[in-house]
């Protein structure tokens, strides 16, 4: 591909990830309360249908993967927009609880095609040695998803209702990303990266079973799931906890939304992070950071304006653990295994991240409130960032810098 047409891919991602993810993930913490107050079911039951969506985009993402390695992202993220788009109007449109789960479980299959697996897959093989700038770029423009979407969500339910503000989600779902993953990622899909070689001229021609069954990608993928869990519990149970401290839902939405510049920012340092350390230090650091933002966010009873600024620096680790994702596989193993074993590590990923919403408020149930939660998610992933030290590997990594 040429460097117009890998810029074009990068710009039409960046869009779409950041649509995609605004309104089948940031816009329900924002309308989970008043759905649960319009309908009478219980927040933790509704929290449940969205959970249960991401357990089906975990169980979809592995052969999800096996067809972006062999046919590229081109049609199946087409296919995940059509899709997801029908999906938000049942959401919408639910009278019973049945329906608005399995709209959910609908908008899980969408998710696992049109979220992050996916336009990693792409980015990683299309820009090729040059991926950590790419996927940084992409991560940086798509960590203000919660930024845009959080705040205009609770603007749309200031004039319409929850269902309403779903039904102008749909549309803007429906303008961007269709035409945009069906017109903007054309392109050849290119073949594999081969294996990277050592001094002595082996290389690492291991089999993505051979990979998923070793220890190292085992710990790696606890690490990741601990982290994720953790990272994903925060956002969404963010707004119950600062409204607990006294902030009003629209201040606690826009709380939300900054803490997506904060990934932002978090993200512009991650190149040079790469560049002097190793992946198993770079894993410890990020997890051991995330551990500590998210204890102090637990900790501290205010004021409003020193919440927000923590809940940025929370936003921070969290964004450069979207990166660690990103990039721990082709750190490890041969690109050309991407696409299967980023099926394999998000399936238990994207379970620990439907868990990490419900365990949250049920967890606050049980232990009287959200500031324990908070310190229980820090404690989970502090234990990531000591079982990082276990995910070296002892084959020769494909560069990614």
């Amino acid at each position: 591909m040429s460097r117009h047409g890998l810029w074009r891919v990068l710009v039409v991602l960046c869009v779409t990830e950041i649509t995609s993810w605004g309104v089948l993930y940031y816009a329900f913490p924002v309308l989970a309360p008043s759905i649960a107050a319009d309908t009478g079911w219980e927040i933790s039951t509704v929290t449940a249908a969205f959970s249960a969506g991401l357990i089906v985009s975990a169980l979809v993402g592995i052969p999800v993967g096996r067809l972006l390695d062999r046919h590229g992202p081109r049609w199946v993220m087409t296919a995940g927009s059509l899709l997801a788009v029908p999906a938000v109007v049942v959401i919408a449109t639910s009278e019973s609880l049945p329906m608005f789960v399995a709209g959910w479980l609908v908008a899980g299959v969408a998710q696992s095609t049109t979220l992050y697996p996916p336009a990693f897959a792409a980015l990683t093989r299309w820009w090729g040695a040059d991926r950590v700038r790419a996927l940084t770029v992409l991560t940086m423009v798509a960590g203000l998803a919660s930024t845009v979407f959080a705040p205009t969500t609770a603007a749309l339910l200031g004039s319409l209702d929850w269902r309403g503000t779903y039904l102008v989600l749909a549309v803007v779902l429906a303008v961007l990303t269709i035409p945009l993953h069906l017109f903007g990622l054309r392109g050849t899909w290119p073949e594999p990266e081969p294996a990277a070689v050592d001094e002595n001229g082996a290389g690492d021609d291991r089999t993505a079973g051979q990979v998923a069954r070793s220890r190292a990608f085992l710990l790696l993928v606890t690490v990741i799931c601990l982290g994720a869990f953790t990272s994903f519990a925060v956002p969404v149970n963010q707004v119950p906890l600062l409204i607990e401290r006294g902030l009003s839902t629209q201040a606690a939405a826009w709380a939300l939304g900054l803490s997506g510049v904060g990934q932002v920012l978090g993200r512009l340092g991650y190149a040079r992070l790469v560049s002097r350390t190793g992946p198993r230090g770079r894993a410890g650091l990020i997890c051991g950071l995330l551990a500590g933002t998210t204890a102090l966010l637990g900790v501290l009873p205010g004021p409003a304006f020193l919440l927000v600024v923590v809940a940025m620096a929370t936003g921070a680790a969290r964004g450069v653990m979207t990166l660690l994702q990103a990039t721990a596989l082709s750190d490890r193993w041969p690109t050309g295994l991407y696409g299967r074993l980023g099926g394999l590590l998000s399936a238990p990923v994207m379970i620990a991240i439907a868990i990490g919403p419900w365990a949250g408020s049920a967890l606050a149930g049980l232990l009287g409130g959200y500031p324990p939660v908070f310190a229980l998610l820090a404690g989970v992933a502090l234990v990531a960032a000591l079982l990082s030290a276990g995910t070296g590997t002892s084959s020769p990594p494909v560069r990614s810098q």
